[in-house]
């Protein structure tokens, strides 16, 4: 867009309603999108903020096979949490939609039926996987088997999570549906593509004259139209979804990334339409233009999509192609996408619970959303894959929000009041050193806001920490509280309170709920962000409220219990991975029947029930547990090589079945005097031979 913009559409990614939000959520394309709008309404420019849940697809239909519920139950219990959970993290959406509403619905299928009018869609009839016991077609998701990659057993039809590779049904190996457990056979059914061959004329065009955007945006877009682009299927043969409007369509719906982007414009046209729809802003902005339509149709508003690396294709190649063929619409302007947050180094994985949870973090580290919106815009992936770790967390809370900007304010407000009676000080003489600072204060606004649209918002908020840097070092440099000259202190409070000011506008993007308590202190509304290039904002006489602490160091038993948590889902995941690879391992073979023996030869061993009282581990061995034995003719010592399957605590008071009569054997010093009889399944693993019953006495026969 050459043309300064007169309005803004900006959307965040639908996320499916399939699970609750996570921080990587979060820094890939939420807390990105909430700093852009706030600071563009601090700006007074028009913003129409929109997103929302994706709320139809695989995923949701598989969330509901798992929980037991319909897909309508799993969808209105995560949209609940999710929308709850943006509303207390103080991401501030003008509507926060869902795609199941009837709305969208309507206009999902009234976008595909111009389409379809016009004759935009091939009829391409292909040969697809469908489950005879189930009776359905199967999508990507329904159909498991092993990755050819690397040898994971429960690879989807679309995705080896284990390795992350891209696969498709066919490269699976010894696939079968995840309905019936049956192999799947193929068969052929008809549906409508949009055929993105054709198109790719345009589509080049539009992604060349765009060579401002991210360099991971623009270079996969590139990737894809080098390899060309393909006709793709805009329907699928599911029973959940946006039902196609055509004849001879029955049991199909759109493709949840034709209707999904639609919901942006639906979410538009609710805004509108139905004031029940809005959320309540805590901040302004211009006031809206007259129609939803104004903020897709005409050429002097922006659109821009903020989303995850995963969704780059389908929001810069398939989406801009349906707008094209639909015509009237205007196209994104730009597309910022991130790349992926780790979790302490390993990948975030929602199906391993390997991640941190908002609704949950809000629940358990109350009060403290600006501290991890801080730490998430601090590691932002914006270029390349970020980590979030909590020693990483406790050293920007500490060392950044407490000790610099928190003291900076406390210290500024602690001395008005003390010396003034919390009343501004007038400044009555600027040294050389003040005008510097000063005109310093005015150059934040414009580096901030540069950043911020450019989307560079790690680097926007570190601006937006310089200014509490330079106002920290102006006051520790001039020392007020032990200064002797009144008029000297008066200029470096005034001095210092003017930044305190300007701080709470350039903060809030980043900082609401700071900002708001920094108004508060200041007792002043909320200012514009022009005017933080001021530096008379508090005039001499104003009277401050009585301060608090912005932010304490953190509270290091919240974050023990954080730390813990992580290592208890650690643990899981070891044991769950072993159990896999025992059970991706060929069964053990059964030995054969050993030699023919004798009656007289079994009568001669004395086989009895014991009751094992004492155990430990035997130091320097890591198979042998010493265990005491009641044999019901006396208490001895066994020596038993049972030590990586049993813990002594997991032994003790268990009945066993023990050989008496076995010749005594020294092992490490200790003779050991009988025989602990086990069984061994398939996988190595051994189980005590034991009665069924309670009521067999200590020294009972066997026979």
């Amino acid at each position: 867009m050459n043309q300064t913009p007169k309005r803004y559409t900006v959307t965040a990614a639908l996320i499916y309603a399939n699970g609750p939000i996570h921080i990587g959520h979060l820094a890939g394309c939420y807390l990105p999108s909430d700093i852009y709008v706030r600071h563009l309404r601090s700006c007074g420019e028009d913003v129409l903020f929109v997103s929302g849940t994706d709320e139809h697809g695989v995923p949701i239909t598989l969330r509901a096979r798992k929980e037991g519920l319909t897909p309508q139950q799993v969808v209105d219990k995560y949209y609940d949490i999710i929308n709850r959970s943006f509303k207390e993290f103080g991401v501030e959406f003008d509507i926060y939609s869902r795609t199941s509403r009837k709305a969208h619905h309507d206009f999902s299928s009234a976008f595909f039926k111009t389409l379809y009018d016009k004759k935009v869609f091939t009829e391409e009839t292909t040969e697809q996987y469908f489950d005879e016991e189930a009776g359905q077609f199967l999508a990507d998701r329904y159909i498991v088997g092993t990755c050819p990659n690397c040898s994971n057993p429960n690879a989807y039809g679309d995705q080896c999570e284990k390795c992350g590779t891209s696969l498709s049904p066919d490269e699976l190996i010894a696939p079968h549906s995840t309905l019936s457990g049956s192999k799947p056979i193929k068969k052929p059914t008809k549906n409508w593509f949009l055929p993105l061959d054709q198109l790719q004329p345009k589509l080049q065009a539009y992604i060349d004259s765009h060579q401002e955007w991210k360099a991971n945006v623009f270079g996969q877009c590139q990737s894809w139209l080098k390899a060309g682009l393909h006709p793709r299927a805009m329907t699928r043969d599911l029973d959940w979804g946006v039902k196609v409007p055509v004849e001879g369509a029955d049991g199909k719906v759109l493709y949840v990334w034709f209707d999904a982007p639609i919901g942006y414009i639906t979410a538009s046209k609710e805004w509108f339409e139905d004031p029940a729809t809005r959320n309540t802003l805590s901040y302004g902005g211009a006031p809206r233009s007259a129609s939803w339509e104004d903020y897709w149709k005409k050429d002097d508003t922006k659109l821009v999509h903020f989303i995850g690396k995963d969704n780059i294709v389908f929001h810069c190649l398939i989406f801009p192609a349906m707008l094209m063929v639909h015509g009237n619409y205007i196209l994104p302007d730009n597309v910022p996408a991130n790349e992926f947050l780790n979790l302490e180094s390993n990948k975030i994985s929602t199906s391993r619970n390997w991640a941190i949870w908002l609704h949950e973090y809000l629940e358990e580290m109350p009060g403290k959303q600006d501290e991890l919106r801080y730490v998430l815009t601090a590691t932002a992936p914006e270029t390349g894959d970020g980590d979030f770790t909590w020693a990483d967390y406790e050293a920007r809370v500490n060392n950044e929000l407490a000790a610099v900007f928190s003291n900076f304010v406390h210290r500024t407000m602690v001395l008005t009041h003390k010396n003034y009676a919390g009343k501004v000080p007038a400044a009555t003489r600027y040294t050389k050193e003040d005008v510097l600072v000063l005109e310093e204060i005015t150059k934040f606004p414009d580096r901030i806001s540069t950043a911020i649209r450019n989307y560079r918002f790690r680097e926007a908020q570190q601006e937006m920490m310089n200014l509490a840097r330079l106002g920290n070092k102006y006051l520790s440099d001039n020392e007020p509280w032990k200064n002797p000259e009144p008029e000297r202190v008066k200029t470096v409070l005034n001095v210092s309170l003017q930044i305190c000011t300007n701080l709470s506008v350039l903060c809030e993007p980043f900082l609401p709920f700071t900002s708001a308590k920094l108004l508060s202190m200041l007792n002043i509304s909320s200012l514009s962000w022009n005017q933080a290039q001021n530096t008379s904002n508090l005039p001499e006489g104003h009277q401050l409220n009585e301060p608090v602490m912005l932010f304490a160091k953190v509270d290091k038993a919240l974050l023990q219990k954080q730390m813990d948590k992580l290592e208890s889902i650690k643990k899981v995941q070891a044991a769950e991975a072993e159990q896999a690879q025992l059970a991706a391992q060929p069964a053990k073979a059964l030995e054969p029947q050993k030699e023919t023996t004798t009656f007289d030869d079994f009568s001669k061993m004395d086989i009895r029930i014991g009751t094992i009282l004492a155990a430990e581990k035997m130091p320097k061995s890591d198979k042998l547990l010493k265990l005491t034995v009641d044999t019901g003719i006396d208490q001895r010592t066994v020596l038993s090589g049972i030590a990586k399957y049993f813990t002594p605590e997991e032994v003790v008071g268990k009945q066993v079945t023990i050989l008496v009569n076995l010749a005594p054997r020294k092992m490490m010093g200790i003779e050991s005097n009988g025989m602990i009889l086990m069984a061994e399944n398939d996988k190595g693993e051994l189980s005590f031979v034991a009665p069924t019953k309670d009521n067999v006495n200590n020294g009972s026969t066997v026979k």
